[in-house]
């Protein structure tokens, strides 16, 4: 298996002359299941477009399952599930039609595990699909995304419209597939409890540029939140400063990422007044997006 899914090398997005993402890298390891996390309009939608190829870039390359995917093989083509932000299913058809439709592009469609989903799922299979739920339609869309057992599957913001129990549902089908280990997943979103439970990495998107990526475990143990005196943490060393805000009272915060001399450092700077607290995922990434 290839060491990345999906690669991005100085990618730059401009809309409106207005610079989306900027000289962007990233590369997405082959197996993994990757939260993409961002502040509202940073560009997560954008970034995935491109990366799929639904948008061109400005400048920089893209590489997804090893091809151009502005001139991906029918062969690649048929391994990438992909669940957009808003619905693009044919809303004339039945859930039915539509999805006998789409297998006719698909040679490895699973029609069991479609039937198994739809029952599971109690999405009406013949009804409109415009007369459907909006938690109908989201499943929906997660069910043609998964029905041909895609070896890339990218899902935008794709539990917005389900109720906790779709929402527990459907990363059970994630976690299935982690652990088979036979399909990356790349998922934005915006509910932390979620990407807790099934990310394996996270990619934080600030700025038009990939500013922290790793695995998720690792970088939770070496989250801190520093507050100290501002004079004293103007100098200090650490192995990655995420978020800096001033406070009252000459007052500094910091989010950092500490590395492996950091810890004896904010010992000796305990003695200044200096405060080190371990910090939540949600904190950090408020603190790190402002």
């Amino acid at each position: 298996m290839m060491s990345s899914t999906i690669e991005m090398k100085n990618v730059s997005k401009r809309f409106h002359h207005k610079a989306v993402l900027s000289g962007l890298d990233w590369a997405v390891p082959a197996g993994h299941v990757v939260g993409l996390v961002g502040r509202n309009g940073a560009g997560k939608s954008t970034l995935l477009q491109c990366a799929l190829g639904l948008w061109t870039a400005d400048d920089g390359s893209v590489a997804i399952l090893g091809e151009d995917p502005a001139a991906l093989s029918d062969a690649v083509r048929a391994q990438i599930g992909y669940v957009p932000q808003e619905s693009d299913l044919f809303e004339w058809l039945t859930a039915t039609q539509m999805l006998a439709y789409f297998r006719t592009f698909y040679p490895r469609w699973n029609q069991a595990k479609v039937d198994a989903l739809m029952e599971r799922w109690s999405i009406p299979a013949n009804t409109a699909i415009r007369l459907l739920s909006g938690g109908e339609r989201q499943r929906l869309s997660i069910v043609r995304a998964l029905a041909h057992d895609p070896s890339l599957l990218v899902l935008d913001e794709p539990v917005a419209s389900l109720d906790p129990a779709g929402r527990r549902d459907f990363l059970r089908e994630i976690v299935d597939r982690a652990i088979e280990g036979t399909t990356t997943v790349v998922f934005s979103t915006h509910i932390f409890t979620d990407l807790e439970r099934v990310a394996m990495d996270i990619a934080l998107l600030k700025n038009g540029r990939i500013a922290l990526s790793g695995p998720l475990d690792q970088l939770s143990e070496k989250m801190r939140r520093v507050e100290g005196p501002s004079a004293v943490l103007a100098h200090a060393r650490w192995g990655q400063e995420l978020a800096r805000s001033a406070t009252r009272d000459a007052q500094t915060m910091l989010i950092v990422i500490v590395d492996e001399g950091s810890e004896e450092r904010l010992e000796t700077l305990a003695r200044q007044g200096v405060r080190v607290h371990a910090v939540g995922l949600e904190d950090w990434f408020i603190a790190a997006t402002q």
